[in-house]
């Protein structure tokens, strides 16, 4: 190839370059990629409290129910027996020596005034021997003697077949029975309470909840917005020992207390807000038991400090209430507590 060929082909490939080169300069130009905005992190909200000195309190808070001091229990002793009636029912006012309960006499009550009979006639045949035959005195004492024992037995066994009211008041409660149905030995049929006398009981599930309450402590008792001051008299510890199982039962889990003056419109079985101090302490650090954190056997609280850094400190609860807790050590008045 000549020189002359190879200089044109040299500036053939230099115009061909320069137009591709030239080419690409006609293309629109790439724009930058946006950067993303920058967004501000959004401020956590707590929720505070401070930290403040007071008086807190740990106390009982319940209902109770007036209940009789007083109570008359109607039950069989000897031996049970088929129902005749129970003339009476929960709500009913009776006196002493009412009939409660009458068990079917299966004509005892014929037996006896026979029986009674028998005796008038032995007492008038004594009489008439008096005046005659120291044997025939004798015999007929002897007669009296026997028709006498016999009319106390039929007398005693006819008697045992009812029970009377020992004191005045109102029936409480009364088995629902009908003629015929048997009732055993030592089986609560009525129950009759003294209204005039009446005392608060309070119960709980637990008795761990009422362990801390002592005879003599005071008891705020309200009633339809009357309110009164009692004293308890009973708790589980000062019961006394009995028998009867559903009673021992009940002493376990009731605390008794006595109203000196009933609030108005009191009677038996009226519900009562009742409120017990246990303990009390003042002049302390205070604060709501949801800022007090446990975990693994550490106590203690979350502070927000200068509007915005959290801080732990350990702490030492004490008196806990209701809806707050006692700070022993750890924590001073002021500090903002971050509540759970």
């Amino acid at each position: 190839m000549s020189r002359t060929i190879k200089q044109a082909t040299a500036l053939g490939l230099a115009i061909v370059l320069g137009t591709a080169l030239a080419g690409c300069s006609l293309l629109p130009k790439e724009e930058d990629a946006l950067k993303p905005p920058l967004v501000k992190p959004a401020q956590e909200n707590y929720s505070t409290v401070k930290a403040e000195k007071g008086t807190i309190v740990k106390s009982i808070n319940g209902s109770g129910t007036f209940e009789s001091i007083l109570t008359d229990v109607a039950q069989f002793t000897g031996q049970g027996g088929r129902i005749d009636k129970i003339p009476v029912k929960a709500g009913d006012k009776v006196k002493k020596g009412d009939v409660l309960v009458q068990l079917i006499l299966d004509g005892l009550d014929i037996q006896v005034k026979e029986q009674q009979l028998a005796l008038e006639k032995a007492k008038y045949a004594y009489r008439q021997a008096r005046n005659g035959d120291e044997q025939v005195l004798r015999i007929a004492g002897l007669q009296m003697e026997i028709e006498q024992t016999k009319y106390d037995r039929l007398s005693k066994q006819l008697n045992s077949k009812q029970l009377v009211s020992n004191i005045d008041g109102e029936v409480v409660f009364a088995e629902s029975l009908k003629e015929g149905d048997y009732v055993e030995a030592y089986q609560t049929l009525v129950t009759v309470a003294d209204p005039s006398k009446l005392r608060v009981a309070i119960r709980v599930d637990n008795a761990n909840d009422i362990r801390e309450v002592e005879v003599g402590v005071a008891a705020d008792i309200t009633l339809n917005q009357d309110k009164v001051v009692g004293r308890v008299v009973q708790t589980p510890s000062s019961s006394p020992t009995t028998l009867n199982k559903d009673l021992a039962e009940k002493y376990a889990k009731t605390l008794f207390i006595e109203v000196p003056k009933l609030p108005k419109d009191t009677k038996i079985g009226s519900m009562a807000d009742v409120k017990i101090i246990t303990q009390q302490r003042d002049q302390v650090i205070k604060i709501p038991r949801s800022g007090l954190r446990s975990y693994l056997g550490r106590n203690f609280v979350r502070v927000l400090e200068d509007g915005k850094r959290l801080r732990e400190i350990d702490v030492e609860p004490g008196l806990v209430g209701a809806t707050e807790v006692e700070i022993i050590k750890g924590l001073d008045e002021g500090q903002t507590i971050v509540l759970q």
